[in-house]
Order: C-alpha cells, then sequence, then structure tokens
C-alpha cells in the first residue's frame, strides 16, 4: 500500500510540477515528492527513507468563517513564498461548522486538502472540536467525516488525520479511549497515514488542567504510527509548559499542531522571546508544527493584515502583521 501510494503521489505531482516547469527544467522538490509516505519511528516523524524530519507550516482559521483567506493565491504564497511543508485545514464542528451541513464542510476541506497536495505540501486533517470538549460527544459525526475523508485519501501519503483537536474538562482515560474507537475507522480505509492525537486539557499534555505528560506516558493509546499533540501561546505558556513539551518530547512522539505568539486566545501582544525559546526546542527535537492561523482575523494571532483576504496579493511582508512577518521568517528559515 505504502509504494502504491508513492507511486500515485509521484504521478501526480510529476503533472503539477511539468506543468509549472519550462522545458527542460529541473523539476522543482516538494515536501511530499522529497519525503513520500511519512511514518512515526520511536519518538520522531520520519519520512519513507526513515530519517526524522521537521514540517513547519500554517493552519487555516475555521473554514465556516475565513475560507476566503484560503485561495489558489494564498496557497501559492504559502507553498512558494512562505515555503511551508503543511498545511492544517481545520474543520470545527460546532460554532457554525460541520454539524450544520456535513456535506458541505467535507467538501470544503477537501478542497484545501487538495489545494495543498498540489502545490506538493502535506495537509493535516483536523477535527477541530473544542466545545463540549469530551471528543465522544461527536463520535459519530467524526465517525462519518474521517471515513469520507480516509477513503479519498487511502493512496495519498501527503495527509496527516488530527482527530481531537483541543480535548478539555475530560479525563484522559476518556480522550483515549475515543482515539482507540476512532483510529481503527481510519485504518480501515487508510492504513499507512500517520495519525494525531490531542491531549488532556486543551492539548496541553494535561499542564492547563493541573496535570502533566505521565497521564499519557503511564497509559499510551493503544495503536501504531501515532503522535500526539501539544499547543501553546507563548504570551501564557511559560516555563512549565515548555519543560513539559521537552519531556514529553523525550518519551512520546509528538506534534505541535497549533500555537501562537501571543495569549491563550490569540491577542494581545506579541512575546516573541518566549516563542523563540519553543522555536529552538523544536528545531533541536525535530518536532513538527503549525502556527495558528492563516487569516485575517482581527486578532493579533492571524498573519494576514484585515482586509487582504478580500484582495489578491498575499506575497512578502507588506500583507502580514507583526506576528505574520516573524512567523514567516521562521517556515522560511527556521532561525
Amino acid at each position: 500500500m505504502r509504494q502504491r501510494k508513492a507511486l500515485l503521489v509521484a504521478s501526480a505531482l510529476g503533472v503539477v510540477i511539468a506543468l509549472q516547469t519550462p522545458a527542460g527544467a529541473k523539476p522543482l522538490a516538494t515536501p511530499v515528492s522529497e519525503n513520500g509516505q511519512l511514518k512515526v519511528c520511536g519518538k520522531q516523524l520520519c519520512n519513507q527513507q526513515g530519517q526524522p524530519i521537521q514540517l513547519r507550516g500554517m493552519s487555516t482559521h475555521g473554514t465556516q468563517w475565513y475560507a476566503k483567506c484560503v485561495t489558489d493565491g494564498s496557497m501559492d504564497a504559502l507553498a512558494g513564498d512562505w515555503r511551508a511543508d503543511v498545511l492544517r485545514v481545520s474543520t470545527y464542528v460546532q460554532e457554525g461548522g460541520y454539524q450544520t451541513d456535513p456535506q458541505r464542510f467535507t467538501s470544503l476541506a477537501q478542497k484545501f486538502v487538495d489545494g495543498a497536495h498540489k502545490r506538493g505540501m502535506y495537509a493535516v486533517i483536523d477535527w477541530h472540536m473544542l466545545d463540549p470538549g469530551d471528543p465522544n460527544f461527536n463520535f459519530e459525526r467524526a465517525k462519518t467525516f474521517f471515513t469520507a475523508m480516509a477513503k479519498k485519501y487511502k493512496d495519498n501519503p501527503g495527509v496527516l488525520y488530527e482527530i481531537a483537536n483541543e480535548p478539555s474538562a475530560t479525563s484522559w482515560s476518556r480522550i483515549k479511549s475515543y482515539a482507540e474507537k476512532i483510529i481503527p475507522i481510519i485504518r480501515a480505509q487508510d492504513p499507512d497515514a500517520v495519525v494525531l492525537v490531542g491531549t488532556r486539557a486543551w492539548s496541553s499534555l494535561g499542564v492547563s488542567e493541573g496535570a502533566d505528560e505521565k497521564d499519557v506516558v503511564n497509559s499510551p493509546v493503544n495503536a501504531s504510527n501515532i503522535m500526539y499533540t501539544f499547543h501553546f501561546y507563548a504570551a501564557s505558556h511559560k516555563t512549565e509548559y515548555l519543560d513539559a513539551l521537552n519531556r514529553a518530547s523525550d518519551k512520546l512522539p509528538i506534534f505541535v499542531t497549533e500555537f501562537g505568539t501571543q495569549d491563550y486566545a490569540g491577542e494581545g501582544a506579541n512575546d516573541f522571546a518566549q516563542s523563540q525559546r519553543y522555536i529552538d526546542l523544536m528545531k533541536r527535537k525535530k518536532i513538527s508544527w503549525t502556527n495558528w492561523n492563516y487569516s485575517d482575523d482581527n486578532r493579533s494571532g492571524a498573519v494576514f493584515k484585515t482586509g487582504t483576504c478580500n484582495g489578491t496579493n498575499w506575497t512578502g511582508t507588506g500583507v502580514l502583521k507583526e506576528a505574520g512577518v516573524w512567523i514567516r521568517e521562521r517556515v522560511r528559515s527556521d532561525s
């Protein structure tokens, strides 16, 4: 299956790249064409050759609000100008999202995943549950959504499945139970893709509710080829959170699927010094990350200046807020 996926995606990317590359020129490498089917090896995310890698990129905002920010132009900018490896496609469940029109939001997610793949980027398929915080509340919806997504992408190595964005006010045992029910549903269609499991207390490994990573370390999900998610907002989440990420990544495969340089609401002043401490740790330990968020929301955590998504200019720093300028440089250079 893995070899078939690699051949299919190489063929598809070859068509895209051939259309974009002048005759006689060497095709441009992309994250997917270089790394192929990803897998978890030990505590690392690895490429098809078994080499540890770090993916860096951006997360969309909720597609019920900011689909207008995910266009051909903005995805061209993310892949070309930002040189991102990955786009996290966030499908909110409540708040006017998936539960209001499952077919529409499944199609929208697929459109954006396809857009990432067309440009050679990986896509994280994010089931963005927030409230209620127990992922079991949305189990039947998740089952329908992930069955549809895994059927579509079963032969494509460019996807990762994030099965529960930010569980909260619920125990690790409840989150683990949900994961052990939903992962086999994905695996029935797509046996090879990496699955990302949300952790307790808004994916803080429990820190935001007075716990830590020991729950997961002592009682891991009974599944292979999985990683656990960690989210942080640097202006709110200081040394205690950074230390938890450092400790946990020594024992568990971790993917930071969401973070910001502001407070936990994605608002307020940027703490770039604390953010850089996280960036340095993630670079050193090859922890993959996606930043929140690739939109023009009025909050300081949205990278584009308000009104940008109504226009056609996406490249360079002139369209970016302060956080956008800073994070674009980290996506491009990881410095």
